[in-house]
């Protein structure tokens, strides 16, 4: 049996095109009542997931959160037009700290 804790729907923002403030939001609201949250993003959207990770360690220190494990890769994608593309991906892990 696996330590490693399978994050739950609950526990991830996925970073999209809205605004930034809505995903830092988002994941302020689900820190509330988690002790971490993981930030996932791929392609074009990674810097925009560097970001709000950033924001919510900078801008809360006080509050107490910080950014724990990183982890990149990539994915295999179909393009519209049939042929197989490779797409990078973060997850950042912003934690509570005790």
């Amino acid at each position: 049996m696996s330590t490693e804790q399978k994050p739950e729907a609950k526990d991830v923002v996925f970073i999209g095109k809205k605004p930034l403030m809505a995903y830092v939001t988002s994941a302020l609201i689900q820190l509330a009542n988690n002790p971490r949250v993981l930030i996932k993003a791929r392609g074009l959207t990674i810097g925009r997931a560097v970001d709000v990770a950033q924001i919510i360690s900078r801008r809360t220190e006080n509050s107490g959160y910080s950014i724990g494990e990183i982890k990149i890769g990539s994915e295999q994608l179909q393009s519209q037009d049939g042929r197989s593309r490779n797409v990078s991906t973060i997850e950042i892990e912003v934690k509570r700290n005790a």
